[in-house]
């Protein structure tokens, strides 16, 4: 019975440990996050440092439903992403999870240009569905 209980319990608590209606561990992103903090961080809009702000990449406070290529201040976007952003492209689960496999293919399919290309040249080793369900947890609209 005690198993039983505990089994029931564990069931129950499984929701909390990941981010709603997405499909990666919040818990396994943070970890994950370790190779794109060389590049990127996470700071609130007040400056509260969640993970430290490297001068590479933008900041991934509230990149969760941004457009892309548009956060202020930055301005090393590519052409193409900026591009991409004006076209539409605003970084959902699908988008992120298919931008990290391989960034230029993904925007020289989004843009239906050859040409195009990303700055970011990281080929991610892990799951991006949980650095994506870790970013969902800071932004504005974050639970």
């Amino acid at each position: 019975m005690r198993l039983l209980m505990t089994g029931a319990a564990a069931l129950f608590a499984l929701p909390l440990m990941t981010a709603p209606g997405y499909a990666g561990d919040p818990a396994a992103g943070e970890t994950n996050f370790r190779q794109c903090a060389s590049c990127h961080g996470i700071v609130d809009p007040d400056g509260n440092v969640i993970q430290r702000l490297a001068p590479t990449g933008p900041n991934l406070w509230g990149v969760v439903g941004r457009q892309a290529g548009s956060y202020d201040g930055y301005a090393r976007f590519s052409p193409s992403m900026v591009q991409a952003g004006e076209d539409g492209l605003v970084w959902d689960e699908e988008n992120f999870v298919a931008y990290l496999d391989n960034q230029t293919a993904f925007l020289r399919h989004y843009l239906d240009d050859s040409s195009a290309r990303s700055a970011m040249n990281h080929r991610l080793r892990g799951s991006a569905e949980d650095i994506f369900a870790y970013l969902a947890t800071f932004g504005d609209d974050a639970d």
